[in-house]
């Protein structure tokens, strides 16, 4: 099997090489945590979820990095009082750390819901200061970046005129970008619209500052990910993500600092999610037209007309590929759930399957397990992936009706390749299972507390939880070993 992955540097699918074999650097732009995490965070992180998961079914061993970016950051204007973190601890009354922590815990609360596995390191801005630093006195001590007022800027022009190329990666033209740029950001302090600050002068109304040999100041926003990346991957490493929304200026702007850094491309593979749709409609505050992740599975919303479990989003999400725009509806949610039902019914059935060793099916196994592979090896293709395990699903019916045979040596393989598709791969998760969890760890409570009631003799209390549950089909049976629970 040959891994392809869409490189968005050179606009093709390429055949995966990594820098080491057998191992694979991978760093994903995390989020800015001044705020709840949105649902096209949500797909942005879940689709690397899934390469990251599918990079390790492969057989790779991924050290997979993604950022908390916890430090403000000025708007294009200049303007402190733009500035999201700013903003955010005078609406709240609270610190800008107090910030941070509120929102860094709400985004890891959601991708938990979702079912995101953790990166293998999360390293925050603040926590890199120094390294942000040492890159901009470097990027100075070359002649890429000059200090102007106590601002340091990305000198683009000098890039260039080194022949190297601002502008490759969205392939833009630097001629243009200049043409139609006005400068408002640097307000007179750069030598060009274009140059980029790597460490912005911290007026005295801005909270978040930091001492460094031109003042006190704050990294910019593009710096912190080349200091993070390299720091922990190298100086060029394999797979660098995130969300089409990224590609200019931040990842054009991380490109050229690792290059006018350490002579060298950081990254031998871009790859960009795309964005998110609802009813066919961008996503925005401003028009109405959004919800938060919370609100879609719990259905507090005007948009659905149910809550859904956060499994089912995440099944209807996969069903788009990364690269490709995502919409969600009403409609698509409810297809998303009747199809997640079918395929956990198909793998309770499978359990109860008695195979046959003397009669040949007609469902080539082997044939199956190559599409499923060709499908994820060719850039991740989750909905054809998805496509082919609905193959194995309408098999499996077959097998129960008896119009199918399976032989005991393919039932096995079966079952450990779907559920490695589906649970490992996919990142699915049996409600059914969650539910009946949920439920045990309930009932030990009351019986805890039915306990603690006889042990205070409370027997009015303790034989009203035994009478409720029972008439609720749960009988409590009660033992030298203590209390059990039967369901009728």
């Amino acid at each position: 099997m040959q891994l392809k992955i869409y490189n968005s540097l050179t606009a093709e699918k390429e055949i995966f090489k990594p820098i080491l074999d057998g191992n694979v650097g991978m760093y994903v732009c995390g989020p800015t945590v001044y705020s709840n995490v949105h649902l096209g965070n949500v797909r942005t992180f879940l689709s690397f979820d899934f390469i990251y998961r599918s990079l390790t079914h492969l057989g790779y061993k991924v050290r997979y990095v993604r950022n908390i970016t916890d430090a403000g950051h000025l708007t294009d204007d200049g303007d402190v009082n733009n500035d999201r973190f700013v903003k955010q601890t005078r609406l709240e009354k609270l610190e800008p750390m107090e910030i941070v922590q509120k929102y860094t815990v709400d985004f890891h609360k959601v991708l938990d819901m979702f079912n995101l596995l953790p990166p293998n390191i999360e390293p925050t801005a603040t926590g890199h200061i120094v390294e942000q630093i040492e890159l901009t006195q470097k990027l100075i001590e070359t002649g890429f970046a000059y200090e102007s007022n106590g601002s340091v800027y990305f000198d683009v022009l000098e890039y260039n005129a080194r022949g190297l190329n601002y502008g490759e990666l969205s392939k833009r033209n630097i001629e243009e970008l200049f043409a139609n740029t006005r400068d408002l950001d640097g307000q007179g302090e750069k030598k060009n619209p274009q140059d980029f600050a790597l460490w912005k002068k911290a007026s005295p109304a801005h909270i978040m500052r930091w001492n460094s040999p031109w003042g006190e100041g704050f990294p910019g926003w593009h710096l912190e990910c080349t200091a993070m990346s390299t720091k922990y991957l190298g100086e060029t490493f394999d797979i660098h993500g995130g969300g089409m929304d990224l590609k200019f200026p931040h990842h054009e702007c991380e490109i050229a600092q690792g290059k006018a850094c350490n002579g060298t491309s950081p990254v031998n593979y871009w790859m960009h999610a795309n964005m998110l749709t609802m009813n066919s409609q961008r996503m925005s505050k401003s028009t109405g037209n959004y919800i938060l992740p919370m609100q879609l599975v719990s259905g507090e919303n005007d948009f659905f007309e149910k809550s859904f479990h956060p499994t089912i989003v995440r099944f209807c999400f996969l069903q788009a590929h990364y690269r490709s725009v995502l919409d969600i509806s009403n409609d698509a949610m409810l297809a998303s759930e009747k199809g997640f039902t079918r395929l956990m019914e198909a793998l309770k059935i499978l359990n109860s399957i008695t195979p046959n060793d003397e009669k040949q099916s007609g469902f080539s196994l082997e044939d199956w397990k190559t599409k499923c592979y060709d499908a994820l090896t060719d850039d991740f293709n989750s909905p054809v992936l998805i496509a082919h395990l609905f193959e194995a699903v309408k098999f499996i019916f077959a097998l129960k009706d008896e119009k199918e045979t399976i032989s005991a040596k393919d039932l096995e393989d079966l079952k450990s390749t779907l559920n490695a598709f589906v649970f490992d791969v996919l990142g699915l998760q049996n409600i059914e299972e969650n539910n009946n969890e949920k439920l045990d760890q309930t009932l030990q409570v009351l019986i805890e507390l039915r306990n603690q009631a006889r042990k205070s003799k409370n027997f009015d209390l303790s034989d009203q939880i035994r009478d409720k549950l029972l008439a609720e089909g749960i009988e409590l049976k009660d033992g030298r070993e203590g209390t059990t629970y039967v369901l009728n």
